[in-house]
């Protein structure tokens, strides 16, 4: 199946520095960012002030070491210094790797070494929760009066981290003076297309976690097509509730509305009320996000005295009066996407509704994509049936973090996905689940593998077993199911806490089926649990014999 779509010419070279230079010239007094900080509070940048701040950083970066191909960590909330330090690192060259803000110590050090970054840039603080404090519990040579360079074998690659902000920290020492502008300016312009731009990090179907490889080039053009489709405009305020660490939020959130000189509403974290506050007060014109945002937007208190009137359209049609919204929403498309394909690899344009016999329709193969269905021995399958969604384009990732082509790509240079799927004779897609069982919970991917080792982890625990259940406006929630060791003993809260000490707080369960034994489960003839039954038994409500 070809793509029906086609990137449009662009007015730059696809690259950040010369992307930047261009909307800079046009809109540097516009506001970039403007977020919700977690106390509540507001806090904005234009694109000059922007260019000036990333400037700053991008020259002290370079005389830091940092250049062509380093890897620079972003560990910071949608705003403005997660702005800052995105920018500065893909303006020279550097290859930003955008941290989950809701990891915990554990998993901040895998990621640092599995992704060999060179320099963080990190804030004091995320959420209210002092950040530094979590650096140390990652990196325990921080405690000890760690110096600046940084060198210690458990992360071998691992130079500075850059605080924006007031540190406190002995070990927080600022990046060295700044080169000065035509040493920028020399390096902004070796910038190409096919230079590596961003690794994503996305939860794979085993516990290790996935560095998804994008270049400038496929990022840039990729992220201005899906933003240029939407209808935006420079004048327009769109509010993305989508974390920009996650590929939605950097293509569709953040590089791509950037693009259109345009201001992007967003928070640190989720508050009804104060969103609501926000988006009036801010004037919206676009509000996207995921299905459960409009829902609790709309329920929530404040609503009917929330003047919304700038609100043109956007896929949280609940919030518009009625005259205004679409006629049938369920209508309207939803793209596939993953990381690995830099966002959405089919496409329908998103203010359009489908026609009725196309209902379901995830739309056809997006810009410079192409794809095929396969059975289980590879072979491409009749129109109509079912099978394993394979692509390839334009815009498909140039790899994973450590590991080879041949463990990426078949032969032909496809990417399997994982995902199971039917087209139509027009090629429209309709998408059925998951070959694996990986856990799509509010935008978030969860790996049940990753979950459930914790828990087996613990001595009370016999066997763990995690799995999604189907959930209207969050897609699925993460349901824990613990069969207890011969007289132990423990309690929800407890687990609970013992998750959040090493986990996202995403990834833990926010529903727990806790057991004395496996009689309640169900296993195949094999005797491995069978998670599809499972899922079925736990939609019907609580297990036999569990406690909660």
């Amino acid at each position: 199946m070809q793509a029906r779509y086609a990137y449009p010419d662009l007015p730059y070279l696809p690259t950040v520095p010369a992307m930047w230079r261009a909307v800079l010239a046009q809109h540097a007094d516009h506001e970039l960012v403007v977020a919700i900080r977690g106390d509540g509070t507001t806090e904005r940048i234009t694109y000059g002030a922007a260019d000036e701040r990333s400037a700053d950083l991008a020259r002290r970066l370079l005389a830091a070491g940092v250049g062509k191909g380093t890897r620079v960590g972003i560990l910071a909330p949608n705003g403005p210094d997660f702005a800052v330090g995105a920018i500065a690192a893909a303006r020279i060259g550097a290859v930003m790797v955008p941290i989950n803000t809701f990891f915990q110590p554990p998993e901040i050090a895998w990621l640092l070494h599995h992704s060999d970054i060179h320099t963080l840039v990190t804030t004091p603080e995320i959420l209210g929760k002092d950040c530094l404090d979590r650096l140390e519990a990652a990196i325990p040579v921080l405690t000890h009066g760690g110096s600046d360079p940084l060198a210690t074998p458990e992360f071998p690659y691992l130079r500075h981290i850059a605080v924006l902000g007031d540190a406190r920290r002995p070990w927080t020492a600022p990046l060295a003076d700044p080169l000065d502008e035509p040493m920028l300016a020399a390096a902004e312009a070796a910038v190409s297309p096919s230079d590596d731009l961003a690794v994503i990090y996305t939860s794979g179907s085993t516990a290790e976690p996935k560095g998804v490889i994008h270049t400038h080039g496929a990022l840039v053009r990729h992220a201005h097509f899906i933003a240029s489709e939407h209808g935006w405009t420079s004048e327009d305020r769109v509010y993305i509730p989508m974390a920009f660490f996650w590929v939605a939020g950097l293509v569709f959130g953040f590089i791509g509305p950037m693009q259109l000189g345009l201001t992007i509403l967003t928070e640190h974290r989720f508050d009804a009320g104060d969103v609501l506050a926000f988006l009036g007060r801010e004037r919206v014109t676009y509000a996207t996000g995921w299905a459960h945002v409009g829902p609790a937007l709309a329920n929530h208190p404040d609503f009917a005295t929330t003047d919304l009137s700038s609100l043109r359209d956007g896929y949280q049609q609940v919030l518009l009066p009625e005259e205004r919204r679409t006629a049938d929403p369920t209508l309207r498309v939803a793209q596939l996407g993953m990381t690995e394909t830099c966002s959405s690899h089919t496409w329908w344009p998103p203010n359009d509704e489908l026609p009725e016999a196309k209902r379901g329709s995830l739309g056809s193969s997006g810009p410079g994509f192409e794809h095929k269905i396969i059975d289980e021995s590879g072979e491409p399958v009749a129109v109509g049936t079912v099978g394993e969604i394979c692509v390839r384009g334009a815009a498909l990732m140039r790899g994973m973090v450590r590991r080879d082509r041949s463990q990426v790509f078949d032969v032909d240079g496809w990417y399997h996905t994982g995902d199971s799927a039917r087209a139509d004779g027009d090629g429209h897609i309709y998408f059925v689940g998951r070959t694996d069982d990986m856990i799509k919970t509010s935008g978030a991917n969860v790996s049940p593998v990753e979950v459930e080792r914790l828990l087996v982890a613990m001595p009370e625990i016999r066997e763990a077993y995690v799995v999604g259940v189907p959930d209207p406006e969050r897609g699925a929630i993460v349901v824990g199911v613990v069969v207890l060791a011969r007289g132990a003993a423990l309690a929800t809260p407890e687990l609970i806490a013992r998750c959040r000490a090493q986990l996202a707080a995403y990834k833990v369960p926010k529903r727990w089926e806790i057991v004395a034994s496996t009689d309640p489960l169900p296993y195949t003839t094999t005797n491995k649990i069978d998670k599809r039954a499972l899922i079925e038994r736990l939609g019907d409500g609580p297990l036999e014999g569990a406690q909660h």
